[in-house]
């Protein structure tokens, strides 16, 4: 899959959209109405009333849209005739926006056929803005919904959705309490690690894998002590963008696969998710990429180079259960009201996502995922 995305980074790389808008009558802003309030977004939004003849903003997106919640976004829209779609938000928001840049074309699938498997063969000319670093939305050809009616999140997936233009910019994501960037970090982690180890990884996955891994494991702690450190914002920005370039050619595999239900049915932020899940799949998949752990170990900035790659992958298992701790995410389900009950559940809904299943590095069975849940209720480990 070629990324063909131009991508514009650095400090204040918005301040002259220009030559980007030459030519552009209608545009689209997809966003939050969080977003929309950050001075950066006010400033861009000047910038593009004063160069567009028509903008419609939509400020709607909720943080984990469900179909619904698109259908209802593209019913309300003024119209669907633009020549620009921008999406300035995190994962959700840019999801949506990839979305619209489909559905705002003539003759374009409807949602429900997308959704049914249809695939599109154009869209609008976009541009996508993260302001978390965490999903990679604006690399990757994915567009995540919740069905509420399954209690699950389905992928819409094609290449057509990768964005003409996306914009890392660091400014806009110091505005993002720690929580979110603690989360959202580590969303990113695990896209390059799953990626970096998933049955489908191959060379060009890798190369991104790794140069993600090593901006991340540089800069995450750095963006939570440091909000105002540009440097390390921006490091994250490509540490995620990396991410969701490794997802475009290779994909992630059990973290994911365990997260879906638990966002699909409890509404658990998508990050802190796999934040709960990180480290358990991770020591459950070791054996099978005791090399790759041990590449990845390599990239830790304190790390011991004299160690031997099983030596070096267990010490990665055990770097990630400590990451997630000193970012204060929780570390199990039972700290948020999700008791052993729903082991069954779990099981079954976590199977189901064949899609990523397919991509572990070994085989993995009911009994295994259920053991991977289980570690997730210390109290019926003691």
């Amino acid at each position: 899959m070629n990324i063909n995305s131009t991508v514009i980074s650095g400090f204040q790389a918005l301040n002259d959209l220009s030559y980007l808008l030459q030519g552009k009558d209608k545009a689209l802003l997809v966003t939050d109405k969080n977003i929309e309030g950050i001075p950066a977004v006010q400033k861009l939004i000047a910038q593009l009333t004063q160069q567009i003849a028509s903008l419609s903003i939509v400020n709607t997106v909720p943080p984990e849209p469900s179909q619904h919640d698109v259908a209802a976004i593209v019913a309300a829209l003024p119209s669907t005739d633009v020549d620009l779609v921008i999406g300035i938000g995190g994962g959700s928001v840019l999801d949506v926006a990839k979305l619209l840049s489909i559905l705002c074309v003539e003759d374009a699938p409807t949602l429900e056929a997308l959704l049914a498997g249809e695939k599109p063969h154009t869209r609008t000319t976009s541009l996508l803005i993260p302001t978390t670093a965490g999903t990679g939305s604006e690399a990757t050809p994915n567009a995540i919904l919740a069905i509420p009616e399954k209690e699950t999140k389905v992928g819409i997936i094609t290449p057509v959705m990768l964005p003409d233009y996306v914009a890392l910019v660091p400014e806009l994501t110091t505005s993002m309490p720690a929580h979110i960037a603690s989360s959202t970090g580590i969303d990113a982690l695990c896209h390059l690690i799953e990626c970096f180890t998933a049955t489908v990884a191959n060379p060009v996955s890798d190369n991104y894998a790794l140069i993600g891994m090593k901006k991340l494991f540089a800069s995450l702690e750095t963006t939570i002590a440091e909000p105002d450190n540009l440097e390390a914002r921006l490091n994250m920005l490509w540490a995620s963008y990396y991410g969701g370039a490794s997802i475009a050619h290779a994909g992630t595999h059990l973290v994911h696969a365990m997260s879906y239900p638990l966002g699909g049915k409890y509404h658990l932020p998508h990050g802190v998710a796999n934040a709960i899940l990180l480290a358990p799949c991770m020591r459950f998949v070791r054996p099978a990429a005791v090399s790759k752990f041990a590449q990845v170990y390599d990239l830790l900035p304190d790390a011991d180079i004299t160690l031997d790659d099983e030596a070096k992958s267990h010490a990665l298992v055990t770097y990630f259960a400590a990451l997630v701790k000193r970012l204060k995410l929780p570390a199990s389900l039972e700290e948020l009201g999700i008791g052993p009950d729903h082991l069954p559940y779990l099981v079954e809904a976590a199977l189901d996502v064949q899609r990523l299943m397919k991509n572990v590095p070994m085989k993995v069975g009911a009994e295994d995922v259920r053991s991977v849940y289980l570690t997730l209720f210390p109290a019926l480990n003691h």
